[in-house]
């Protein structure tokens, strides 16, 4: 499945740094605003410890991992909403991603000017947020004025449609809008809404790696809507051009376990709720996508929509068990491969091989 990250934030706070590094791609990363105008995209693999052992054991002539689509949006300024600096391209390009990382500057530095002339994480949260939820209260009140004159409209719809109007006005992204009891239809009128606060959002500070927590930050973690991470993007692009055995001794060495890009991409799929299954031959191993809680023809739709449309059954085997009995054959000779139907539900790590009609 495509899964793609928007990157957004105020200018010069580290996005297309940050972008750079992800894609190892040399997009510019100059010291002005708006040097960021059309987005730029590119396309990230997840890093999976599984994936490797699962090449080890299978030997195939090629491992293939799943990936993540990142663009780097242009940045936003005060007044984006009634289309301030690039406001209506930044808006429109957000629309379009699945989440939202927002870049949040908490690093200070002479040589890289701030569009506000200040450092104040709390202060560009506002900005953002405040940009996207103004927009998104335009659009609502529109729709909100539709549904309220249209008789045909059930009153759970117009409840729903008030109750989020009323949320947005509160500042709040629609996103942790609640409404008990959702149905179909209203989740369906909501989905084509195409708010753009209805995303999940990570909130990445971008500081020192060696920078205590500060009152500042402390306050901060008081006030996000969406999930929270630390990370030094100028360590990060500087990890980037060393070898994986020289990223791990200098990662060693910090004290940490995994980079702060790998940390980005497992918290992007648990945000999504997003799990990966396996499938393991002689040609390829290789990680997909699939969202939690998805019977196995959508799994076998995530390789081919025929496979989903003339699907049999499929072999399941759990990672641990497949890697504890060396493949395949050992899994099979053990009784933990399974013949499993239509109605099984995916599990993260799941390695499958599935049996369809031509």
């Amino acid at each position: 499945m495509s899964l793609s990250i928007g990157i957004v934030g105020l200018p010069n706070v580290g996005k297309s740094t940050l972008f750079n590094a992800l894609t190892k791609n040399k997009v510019p990363a100059e010291n002005y605003p708006f040097n960021t105008i059309e987005p730029n995209v590119g396309v990230v693999a997840v890093h999976d410890d599984r994936l490797d052992k699962l090449e080890e054991i299978v030997k195939p002539e090629k491992k293939v991992p799943a990936v993540i689509k990142f663009v780097d949006i242009a940045g936003l300024v005060k007044g984006a909403h009634k289309g301030e600096g690039l406001g209506n391209k930044f808006l429109s390009h957000i629309r379009e991603v699945d989440a939202i990382v927002q870049v949040v500057r908490a690093f200070e530095s002479s040589d890289v000017t701030h569009v506000e002339n200040r450092v104040d994480p709390l202060a560009d949260i506002d900005i953002l947020e405040t940009e996207l939820v103004l927009k998104d209260l335009e659009a609502v009140e529109r729709k909100w004025g539709q549904v309220e004159r249209d008789r045909e409209v059930d009153e759970k719809t117009k409840e729903f449609s008030k109750g989020l109007l009323d949320h947005l006005a509160e500042g709040k992204l629609a996103f942790n809008f609640k409404y008990e009891g959702t149905e179909e239809e209203i989740k369906k009128f909501r989905k084509e809404l195409f708010l753009l606060t209805d995303k999940p959002l990570i909130y990445l500070i971008n500081q020192s790696v060696n920078k205590h927590e500060s009152e500042d930050m402390k306050k901060l973690l008081t006030k996000l809507q969406g999930e929270l991470l630390f990370l030094d993007v100028k360590m990060e692009s500087e990890l980037t051009d060393l070898s994986d055995e020289e990223k791990k001794e200098y990662l060693e060495g910090l004290g940490l376990e995994r980079s702060g890009f790998e940390k980005l991409t497992q918290l992007s799929y648990k945000m999504l709720g997003l799990i990966s299954f396996f499938t393991a031959g002689p040609m390829e191993v290789r990680a997909w996508t699939i969202t939690a809680g998805a019977k196995v023809p959508q799994a076998a739709g995530v390789i081919h929509t025929d496979f989903e449309q003339k699907f049999i059954a499929a072999d399941v085997v759990s990672y641990g068990d497949f890697v504890d009995f060396s493949g395949w054959e050992g899994a099979r000779e053990k009784g933990k491969v399974r013949l499993e139907g239509k109605e099984y539900i995916v599990k993260d790590g799941d390695v499958m091989l599935f049996k369809h009609g031509v």
